[in-house]
């Protein structure tokens, strides 16, 4: 990684377009640290301890939830509105044929979740400062300024994602993740260093915190061997004969990914749990959102178990939406290719439809286990990461992805071409 960085770095134009995402990010942090007008901070940090699920939005966010600043509500938004919009474009005639319609469909839509993400991010934080009585006031008036300060900040960092996919390295909202994620990790190392020292017990706490790393690198190790993990179907093409010269018969394969929906299943499982927590925020003293704060809380098994089970569903949703064995199947048989030892048609169909179906559930799978597993840790062994599986997963996934969009990009500058 640090020698495509390094290699990176020689080109004008790569090293450029790293300034640029460099810059991009370096503006998102320093938001992070402008206020929200009207926000009294020791009620809102006195609240926030009471609920766990903030604690996913925190690190969205780079801990702005503690601070209330005018990123508090982050890239969630944006989240929670490309999954509404990906859902109604399934069951939505007209959107589905925009989507169609090539690049100008897809800017509507582009457009459409914009302007559903402005609206979603005024409603969670009208709702998140009015649950968590974060005015200082305690007036509608003041409720509604935070909300468009918070709405505003969330537009901001949808434009800084995109301006970074457009302009920069690497993919502009995951980016914005990625800053949020690592932020956390400096305060949490050094939080973990503080307290050996100043316990009684520093024996056990390091022979914890020991642990801790060495679970953090078994957990870094595998979602680097399921990432590049991938099946590979062989296709063999025929020869045939156009004109007086012979074309095909070759041997390649079709690679398929084991987490072929890297991050997407964790991201959008976590945003959807927030959807009831932020509701019944409006109503923080009646029955059902006491009922849920306490049956559905971060650490207990229900919300565990719903959580995987989103995952499970996410999962194959976007492997449904991005693999489709018919066109495939079609293409195979059009190139005159076929699978060894298969029919061309629907037997090829069924027999990408099995193998796909194999490699998602491998895939939803692990990633449950990986949303999960750490939470088991805290609540049975007492051992806190510091980090979520779904950070971890997300950072590694995230800065994987750069590489390759960086050796790729030095690839095609690098390729001399026929004539030389």
């Amino acid at each position: 990684m640090w020698q495509t960085l390094r290699n990176a770095w020689k080109i004008i134009d790569l090293r450029k377009k790293l300034l640029y995402t460099l810059g991009m990010l370096l503006l998102y942090r320093v938001l992070c640290f402008v206020p929200t007008p009207g926000v009294n901070l020791e009620a809102l940090q006195q609240a926030v301890s009471q609920y766990d699920i903030l604690v996913f939005m925190n690190m969205m966010t780079g801990s702005a939830i503690d601070q209330f600043n005018i990123m508090a509500m982050g890239i969630t938004p944006y989240i929670n509105a490309s999954i509404i919009m990906q859902l109604l474009t399934v069951a939505i005639p007209k959107l589905e044929q925009l989507q169609k319609e090539g690049e100008e469909g897809r800017k509507k839509i582009a457009q459409y979740t914009r302007y559903a993400t402005i609206a979603l991010g005024f409603i969670q934080a009208v709702a998140l400062s009015r649950g968590l009585g974060a005015s200082a006031a305690g007036t509608w008036d003041s409720y509604i300024t935070i909300g468009v300060c918070l709405a505003a900040g969330t537009a901001m960092a949808m434009w800084i994602g995109e301006r970074i996919t457009t302009n920069g390295i690497g993919n502009g909202i995951s980016l914005l993740i990625f800053a949020g994620i690592i932020s956390r990790i400096a305060g949490a190392v050094a939080s973990a260093v503080m307290g050996i020292f100043n316990q009684t017990s520093g024996t056990m706490n390091i022979f914890s915190m020991l642990i801790v790393v060495v679970l953090s690198l078994i957990m870094i190790i595998a979602v680097v061997f399921v990432d590049l993990g991938e099946r590979r179907v062989p296709v063999q093409y025929a020869k045939r004969m156009v004109g007086r010269k012979m074309y095909g018969g070759q041997s390649t394969h079709i690679p398929l990914r084991v987490n072929s929906t890297g991050v997407l299943p964790l991201i959008f499982a976590s945003a959807i749990m927030q959807f009831p927590g932020t509701i019944m925020a409006f109503w923080p003293n009646s029955s059902a959102s006491q009922w849920w704060t306490a049956h559905f809380n971060f650490a207990g098994a229900p919300y565990q178990i719903l959580f995987a089970l989103l995952i499970f569903g996410f999962t194959y949703f976007y492997t449904a939406i991005s693999f489709n064995p018919a066109d495939i199947s079609k293409n195979i048989q059009q190139n005159g290719g076929m699978i060894p030892g298969i029919r061309q048609g629907k037997p090829t169909t069924d027999y990408l439809h099995k193998i796909s179906n194999r490699i998602t559930l491998f895939g939803a799978v692990f990633l449950a286990l990986l949303a999960t597993i750490p939470t088991a840790l805290s609540a049975v062994a007492g051992l806190d990461l510091p980090f979520a599986a779904s950070s971890l997963l997300i950072a590694v996934s995230v800065a994987m992805e750069t590489t390759r969009q960086l050796e790729s990009q030095m690839l095609m500058r690098h390729y001399k071409g026929f004539l030389k």
